[in-house]
């Protein structure tokens, strides 16, 4: 059993949420850091399931419509987490909440709002 998850920031997160998490503890990279910038979401989606992360967005419309794709066909991801646009300080403690109370496993597939 995968017990911490691995996460993948969006292009629309902040840096600064990557450094605070790893502060935290966390494993952590980015588009940045994996050289995807540009990337449309699909792609982003589907690097992130490669890689066995979960990804973090601002963007909710267009990941509940992949996330939707992704379960009618039984199509495997890492997990979604949706948060809205906050300072970081914020993003970080909620995403950590949730970390804190979920393993990779129950994140796999899952679409989350925090």
């Amino acid at each position: 059993m995968n017990i911490f998850a691995l996460i993948y920031l969006d292009e629309d997160v902040s840096n600064l949420v990557a450094r605070l998490l790893r502060s935290r503890g966390m494993d952590v990279t980015t588009v940045q850091e994996q050289q995807m910038l540009g990337k449309s979401d699909p792609e982003q989606l589907a690097f992130s399931a490669s890689i066995s992360r979960c990804i973090l967005t601002h963007n909710r419309v267009d990941y509940e419509k992949l996330h939707l794709h992704y379960v009618t066909n039984g199509i495997e991801h890492s997990g979604i987490i949706v948060i809205p646009q906050k300072p970081a300080h914020e993003i970080v403690a909620r995403t950590m909440v949730l970390l804190d109370t979920l393993t990779a496993d129950e994140l796999s597939n899952q679409l989350f709002y925090i």
